[in-house]
Order: C-alpha cells, then structure tokens, then sequence
C-alpha cells in the first residue's frame, strides 16, 4: 500500500470536507427555523374551526354596511379613511386598531385613532418597510367590521 503524498487529496479530507460543508448547512437550518418559530406567534384565531363556522355570516354582515376603507401615512401620522357607501363618513360605536409587521409580533403597537374633519389620524413614527394594519371596527348597530391594509414605509 502506497503512502499519501504531502499535499495529497485523500478520503480522509474529502469526508472532513463534506462533513464541514453539511454541518454549517444544517447548524444555519437549524437557527433559522429556531428564529422562525420563537418570533412569529403564527396565530390568527384561537379556535379555527369556530372561526370557519361563523366565517361566512360575519363577511356578509359587513359587506351589508358597504364600507370602503383607505389608509395612508402623512408625516407622523397615520391616516385612516372611513366612508359608507354613499360617501359619508363612517362614525363607529369603536374602533380598534393594531399596527405591527407582517413576520415579527414584537413591534406592534396599538393605535389611538381620532376623528379629524373627515379622517381618522394617529400619530406614529414607523420604521421602514411594510407593515399590517389590523383594524376591527363596531357599526352602530353592533356589526363587527373586521379589516386588514397593508402600507410600505419608504426609507427616505
């Protein structure tokens, strides 16, 4: 049997090699899924079985209000649009708005909207990229008006 050369490439380096290779692959795996589960909550609704049950009730009851929302940024400000169907403006019993990233639960804020001429404004200073609003409003006549928009914060 033949002695390796200095400088030879025997097995032995090719499995050090490819055991180096698939090990920083798998280690980086790893805490990129460990990332993804510990910073998204991955939860929209508790129960959803009782969520899809009482899915097509809900969408009809707020398409029967005839809402159309709009939301921007100005400045500081967030600003969010609410009209009937005829052009009016929408005066809720509530409104609740929570604002955060799409992927990451940890920035989210609560927003404190309130009613200027014809919009709601409320401060916020956002960081850019995008961001989801989730906004769940109360009619009058106590129809829950559930709605998400999307904005995009631009580095300016």
């Amino acid at each position: 049997m033949e002695q390796a050369k200095p400088g030879k490439f025997t097995g032995w380096k090719m499995l050090a090699v490819m055991l180096s290779f698939f090990g920083v692959i798998i280690t980086v795996n790893m805490f990129m899924a460990y990332s993804a589960v510990s910073t998204f909550p991955g939860l929209e609704v508790d129960n959803s079985y009782k969520a899809s049950q009482e899915f097509n009730q809900r969408a009809a009851a707020q398409r029967a209000l005839g809402w159309a929302v709009t939301f921007t940024q100005d400045g500081d400000e967030l600003v969010l649009g609410l009209l009937d169907g005829a052009g009016n403006v929408v005066i809720p019993a509530s409104i609740e708005a929570r604002l955060g990233r799409p992927t990451y639960a940890g920035e989210d804020i609560m927003l404190d909207f309130s009613l200027v001429g014809n919009e709601y404004r409320a401060p916020a200073q956002l960081d850019p990229g995008p961001w989801r609003l989730f906004l769940d409003a109360v009619a009058q006549d106590g129809t829950l008006y559930k709605k998400r928009l999307h904005l995009t914060v631009s580095a300016e």
